[in-house]
């Protein structure tokens, strides 16, 4: 079951907006009433779920795929920032990068994990039976939300031990991606999912190069890392929703 309910998120210069989570619990939830669940974090919570909520018609159809495979997981997600002067980057981005595109991106990264850790995930500890500790707290996203992903878990080692980043915008900052590995403290059975679709390596100029560099630099860092080019994989909710069970078999793995 998934209940869509109102947050009140804070905005980057001052105030706050209410907008929507999900939160997807297990059928079993119902019937043991003393069982305690792990907990997925997910960012762009609209596209998780249901189509009639996704940005383009097409969710990741996370419920149906929970429900088939009979995963007993909590799941909670929130939508992102639609302001269309880029407020979903600025919200999404860890760092200030600058692009030709989108011209310089102040990164409010830090805000929102702060606000994941200690709003959202005190409340969903405080309301529902969680698993709150290090080893059963994960965390998940694509795109933006993939890029963020690989933040919290070098930046909030302490919070989420394992993590699924499906097509992380690296291409944001190189640089600054390779330094915030190379900077973060980590304990030793810190995991990572990462993929990038074949067919979207050449929507930024030498993805395939900076891949490679990156996951070299998180091997070396001592992340348990699996790490997939997706044969035809692209950057949408389609192609995500067809590594479901990849990245959820990494994430559960003697977890």
């Amino acid at each position: 079951m998934t209940e869509k309910f109102e947050v009140t998120f804070p905005l980057p210069y001052g105030g706050s907006e209410e907008r929507f989570a999900y939160i997807y619990l297990p059928k079993s939830y119902f019937k043991e009433p003393n069982r305690r669940y792990p907990v997925l974090y997910m960012f762009d919570g609209h596209n998780v779920f249901f189509d009639e909520d996704a940005t383009y018609g097409k969710s990741w159809g996370m419920e149906k795929f929970m429900n088939r495979n009979h995963i007993q997981m909590i799941i909670c997600a929130v939508e992102c920032n639609h302001d269309t002067n880029n407020g979903r980057l600025k919200e999404y981005a860890p760092f200030t990068f600058r692009n030709s595109q989108f011209g310089q991106i102040e990164g409010r990264g830090k805000m929102t994990m702060d606000w994941y850790v200690n709003e959202l995930k005190a409340a969903v500890d405080a309301s529902f039976r969680t698993k709150p500790d290090r080893n059963n707290t994960f965390i998940a996203g694509s795109s933006m939300g993939g890029l963020m992903t690989l933040y919290a878990l070098m930046e909030y080692n302490h919070v989420f031990s394992r993590g699924a980043a499906l097509s992380p915008s690296l291409w944001t900052d190189p640089r600054k991606v390779k330094t915030m590995i190379n900077k973060a403290k980590l304990d030793m059975n810190t995991v990572l999912y990462m993929d990038y679709g074949s067919e979207e390596m050449g929507n930024h100029r030498s993805m395939r190069r900076i891949y490679g560099e990156i996951t070299s630099l998180l091997m070396q860092k001592g992340v348990l890392l699996e790490s997939r080019i997706v044969p035809g994989g692209d950057h949408s909710e389609a192609s995500w929703e067809k590594q479901l069970s990849f990245f959820m078999r990494t994430l559960l793995y003697k977890a």
